[in-house]
């Protein structure tokens, strides 16, 4: 979809700046038109045992919106919390941080994780899901949901809620403290560790997603997570080298 999406907006920029007399005119010398170009079918494969059949294109659109999973909306409102506290980690930055580089690169990652928040907003307003969390727990890596330890050993003690973290990769509330008292080089140390951490607990609730049964089948949200992983992972592996240099 950001393809297809890019594309459209690339050919009306260029036909916008193209002069008047460059642009295509209308002839004149025939009142008929030339007959538009036939349509690719679109078919839709049917069930197990059934033959497929051809829908149209507002039709395949309308599937579009319609193929997803109780957890592909759980990942969509996750990562919105997800993403609001890399912004939030980035207006610290700007505060209390010094190395200039360090600085860019928060502001690239607040830039790209707000335009990321307003397309999951925007996925879930469009399928009718509410934005915020049905359950505070979280997509930890590798359960989708809650720490279960205390279940299996019933004893033990009730973590401190200061160290837990609401999700993967995000930062606890002692961390997030910590992080806002720091200053100068310290401060920007502790931002890239922390947005490292971050970064890869994106990549775990990616991958948790993909673990589950029929999840990631809607087009846009499959286009979305692709991205996180692409963008996230690069973003990595430049804040370690940004790491190593401080």
């Amino acid at each position: 979809m950001r393809g297809e999406f890019g594309i459209l907006l690339a050919l009306a920029i260029s036909l916008a700046a193209a002069p008047v007399s460059a642009r295509p005119m209308p002839a004149q010398s025939s009142p008929t038109r030339s007959a538009p170009a036939p349509s690719v079918p679109i078919f839709q494969p049917g069930a197990p045992g059934q033959a497929s059949r051809i829908v149209t294109p507002e039709a395949a659109r309308a599937l579009g919106r319609t193929t997803f999973t109780a957890d592909d909306v759980r990942f969509m409102q996750h990562m919105i919390v997800h993403h609001a506290q890399a912004v939030e980690m980035v207006e610290l930055l700007q505060m209390h941080g010094t190395d200039p580089t360090v600085g860019l690169m928060g502001r690239r990652i607040a830039l790209s994780q707000e335009a990321e928040i307003a397309l999951m907003r925007g996925w879930l307003a469009e399928r009718g899901q509410a934005e915020a969390m049905t359950d505070m727990a979280g997509m930890h890596a590798g359960h989708g949901g809650m720490d279960h330890s205390a279940h299996m050993n019933p004893a033990a003690a009730a973590p401190d809620p200061d160290d837990v973290a609401p999700m993967a990769g995000m930062l606890t509330p002692r961390q997030m403290r910590t992080l806002a008292d720091a200053r100068g080089t310290a401060f920007d140390r502790l931002f890239l560790t922390g947005m490292i951490q971050h970064h890869q607990g994106a990549l775990d609730m990616v991958d948790d997603l993909m673990t589950r049964p029929d999840a990631a089948n809607d087009t846009m949200l499959s286009d979305f997570a692709a991205a996180v992983v692409a963008d996230q992972q690069a973003e990595i592996l430049r804040m370690q080298s940004l790491l190593s240099d401080l």
